[in-house]
């Protein structure tokens, strides 16, 4: 028995598993969807920095990170939101951390895609000056081998008066890409500096204009990752796309069923909740490659309870959850961030989403999930 706290600080009692979810033997990647968990870096922990100084990353172990991700055939989505980008990873740790990372792919013959940005821009920019940032980012991840994923700039949002801004600054990149590359648009739930992408707070003119985007340059595009959190507009969206351009989901609330799709098609999928949900997802999707639907939602259906809780307002702090998850699990020895975001959620959140995550079986050794979750409401003066 376990004592957690609750909401308004009551104190519970939680009885943790002592066995975790047995799945089969991991396979190779799933072949009825394209699937990618966007995966987080490990912080060093000794390391002496402060929250707004560089990044100090246990390279080491994010890369193992990686390595497990790939072992269970899932494809990595590096240098995205998840690895803190925008939020204690700058632009030049994000450089290193897609070099790595795709030089390690390259070595176990594992999918990765990698985001490219203008977060190296730090004050006002021009269009011109966006775009160069761009043509920056995009270089690094086409010179490491990796696909590209063309993240939203929170510099475009803010200089852009119009879609004309988009379609200018989009059109450019994409008669420059090597290959195919995603396009990503992450809504302001995700990234509030991301209010009004694409030049409209008009959801469904902003969905045109994303769609003239993709209508211009349907060669240069493999698809596109959206982070709405609205199931119906994606599915709508998806039925819009051009022949050949596949949808990712990025919403972490209603992932199964848009991964098993409708009669208008399905989602692949390019998720964060991917990161602790791993061995699960993979060995769901695979389930899923037999045409057995019901038994995918069988096995992702109770999932979601702890992706939305991860995501909750504000939602883009879900990144101490998923970091918090994975030292439970035994992937890390600590739970420091970059940045000092472990300390964005309180601690009340955290012992729930152990909580979730224990009930679910997702810990390999339930005993050190339950030993370390010990250890950090210790820390926080709750009483055994």
């Amino acid at each position: 028995m376990i004592t957690l706290p609750g909401p308004g600080g009551r104190l519970r009692a939680h009885t943790p598993r002592t066995d975790p979810l047995t799945l089969p033997a991991a396979g190779g990647p799933p072949a009825s969807r394209t699937v990618f968990a966007a995966a987080h870096v490990v912080a060093d922990p000794y390391a002496d920095t402060t929250p707004d100084g560089p990044a100090a990353v246990d390279w080491d172990t994010t890369l193992a990170f990686r390595r497990h991700l790939w072992s269970h055939g899932l494809g990595v989505a590096e240098a995205m939101d998840t690895a803190q980008r925008g939020m204690g990873l700058s632009w030049a740790g994000a450089a290193e951390l897609i070099r790595r990372s795709a030089a390690e792919a390259k070595a176990m013959g594992g999918r990765i895609a990698c985001g490219a940005g203008t977060d190296q821009l730090t004050a006002p920019a021009t269009l011109p000056e966006i775009l160069a940032a761009y043509e920056e980012q995009l270089a690094v991840v086409e010179e490491s081998g990796a696909q590209a994923i063309l993240m939203a700039s929170r510099a475009l949002a803010a200089t852009a008066t119009g879609p004309e801004d988009y379609l200018e600054v989009y059109g450019q990149l994409l008669r420059q890409a090597a290959e195919p590359v995603i396009l990503h648009w992450l809504g302001p739930m995700f990234d509030p500096a991301l209010e009004g992408y694409w030049g409209t707070t008009d959801l469904d003119a902003a969905t045109d204009v994303f769609l003239e985007v993709i209508a211009a340059h349907p060669d240069k595009v493999d698809g596109i990752k959206v982070s709405l959190l609205d199931a119906g507009r994606e599915a709508a969206l998806r039925r819009r796309l051009p022949d050949g351009v596949r949808c990712y989901t990025g919403d972490d609330f209603h992932y199964p069923e848009l991964m098993a799709g409708d009669d208008g098609g399905f989602s692949h999928a390019l998720l964060g909740v991917f990161d602790p949900l791993g061995p699960l997802a993979a060995h769901a999707v695979r389930v899923l490659d037999t045409g057995d639907t019901a038994g995918f939602r069988a096995l992702l259906d109770p999932t979601v309870a702890l992706s939305r809780h991860l995501f909750e307002t504000p939602t883009r702090f879900y990144k101490t959850g998923v970091v918090l998850l994975a030292w439970l699990a035994g992937h890390q020895d600590h739970f420091a961030m970059v940045g000092g975001l472990q300390s964005a959620r309180s601690l009340p959140h955290l012992a729930r989403a152990y909580e979730l995550a224990d009930g679910l079986g997702l810990f390999p050794d339930p005993a050190l999930a339950e030993a370390r979750m010990r250890s950090l409401l210790t820390v926080y003066g709750v009483p055994r």
